[in-house]
């Protein structure tokens, strides 16, 4: 249901109605989706990495290709496969950059530059020793060199302008902010937010200028639901650790007045904020209205 109602917002971006794939009109075509940020679009970039954050081993991708780990942070498909099979057709899995086994197919119809462990914050990833956003940024800008050199300079732009990017960041500054202590020495909630917002709109700004014009930003998730702040602050019953999830809704609704003060002010842009939280929050408080979804077992997927 989660991966429904993302998929359907990231549609919203282009239809009057959120109705989903099926009424797209047909002449709606996007050569090819890009992803940055952190593990939530994450498909393999970490696994060449002198990172702790890795998932490049069982039990991760065990139901993907046969059961072969591939770096991505789940069993299966994550948020930018979703996106690039049923939500747009394009390909079967997003690769990341790193691949060594890239071919002209995958670069012309799209990559992950995103890293797990990696945040708005630019302390984040060296506290991880995940990628940066500001260096996913320079991957992106040797990619689109890449690009013309396949396709040539007229069509690495039509591909550029036209494509979907996903921006999907901020869960690991969270974490950190509460849990790591530096940055609340610095910063009150208000402020930290503030911080992450206004780095969250550079690199917005520097899609943009490289070439994006569609662009998802999708809200942090409940980090207060994460089974290490659940067992750190959740009490005996280990419930989802308010203070956190309260920070996340300051962050998340600050992020959303950019992302649509950012469309205003970009020409030909949209800029969509895709908002994960709530059904994430309610997947985990309501289980039984999706159908055998387990709590415990959800959350710490």
């Amino acid at each position: 249901m989660v991966c429904i109602v993302v998929l359907f917002c990231v549609f919203f971006m282009y239809c009057s109605s959120c109705e989903g794939v099926k009424n797209l009109p047909e002449n709606v075509k996007f050569p090819a989706v890009f992803a940055f940020g952190d593990s939530l679009a994450d498909t393999g970039n970490n696994n060449p990495l002198k990172t702790p954050i890795k998932s490049n081993f069982p039990p991760y991708g065990k139901d993907l290709n046969g059961g072969l780990p591939t770096g991505r942070f789940s069993n299966g498909k994550i948020i930018p496969d979703l996106i690039g099979t049923e939500g747009l057709g394009v390909k079967e899995l997003i690769p990341a950059y790193n691949d060594p086994n890239l071919n002209s197919f995958d670069m012309k119809t799209g990559v992950s530059f995103a890293s797990g462990g990696s945040g708005y914050d630019p302390l984040t990833p060296r506290i991880t020793l995940a990628i940066p956003l500001s260096t996913q940024l320079e991957l992106f800008k040797d990619y689109i060199q890449e690009l013309k050199g396949i396709v040539g300079e007229e069509e690495a732009q039509q591909t550029l302008n036209h494509s979907i990017y996903l921006l999907i960041s901020g869960n690991n500054d969270v974490a950190n902010y509460f849990n790591v202590g530096v940055r609340r020495i610095q910063y009150d909630i208000f402020s930290y937010a503030d911080l992450l917002v206004t780095r969250a709109s550079s690199i917005i700004n520097e899609m943009y200028r490289l070439g994006a014009r569609k662009i998802a930003v999708f809200s942090v998730i409940p980090v207060g639901c994460l089974p290490a702040e659940r067992t750190v602050l959740g009490g005996f019953t280990r419930k989802c650790a308010e203070k956190i999830n309260q920070g996340v809704k300051i962050i998340n609704a600050k992020l959303y007045s950019e992302t649509n003060s950012l469309t205003q002010k970009l020409p030909q842009s949209r800029v969509v904020f895709i908002d994960i939280y709530k059904p994430l929050l309610d997947a985990m408080e309501n289980p039984q209205r999706y159908g055998n979804l387990s709590y415990t077992s959800y959350i710490a997927s």
